[in-house]
């Protein structure tokens, strides 16, 4: 049996399951204003301490979404691990996707992946879909949810 073909065997029998819990990792305000300065969205809501405090409901400053969904890609780190055969994983991008609750700075976040989907696209592609959901430790609702999708590309 070809590897591309053990790993969906393996990855179907996990289909809804939990397949990965990440380490947290504490967004502060130094990485959103990295991130603000990197994608060039200054809004005052990210970037000033102060006037956040004062004018919003959140009591500071809070990350950018696209700066919480990017950090996906760091728990995946986290979580998952080549496969036997597999050359590289390749970002194939959403379903779909919805920030639930805004990420005050100072919040420790983590990513969890529960299998939902697993097809094998040719000889060496496998794409498997996750739901994606990014927790707020200490709140009962998450940062973000998303239906991941990713291509384990395996040796022909």
């Amino acid at each position: 049996m070809s590897a591309l073909k053990d790993a969906v065997a393996q990855s179907e029998a996990l289909i809804g399951t939990e397949v990965g819990v990440s380490n947290w990792i504490t967004v502060d305000q130094e990485m959103i204003d990295q991130f603000a300065k990197t994608t060039h969205d200054l809004q005052w809501i990210h970037i000033d301490p102060e006037r956040a405090a004062a004018e919003t409901p959140f009591g500071g400053t809070i990350a950018h979404g696209f700066l919480t969904l990017s950090l996906a890609s760091r728990f995946a780190y986290d979580c998952f691990s080549m496969m036997p055969g597999q050359v590289m994983g390749i970002n194939y991008g959403m379903n779909k996707l919805r920030f639930l609750k805004p990420v005050v700075a100072g919040s420790r976040l983590r990513g969890r992946f529960t299998l939902q989907k697993v097809t094998a696209r040719n000889a060496t592609d496998m794409l498997r879909e996750n739901l994606l959901t990014i927790e707020i430790e200490g709140e009962e609702t998450p940062a973000l949810i998303a239906e991941w999708l990713g291509l384990a590309v395996f040796k022909d």
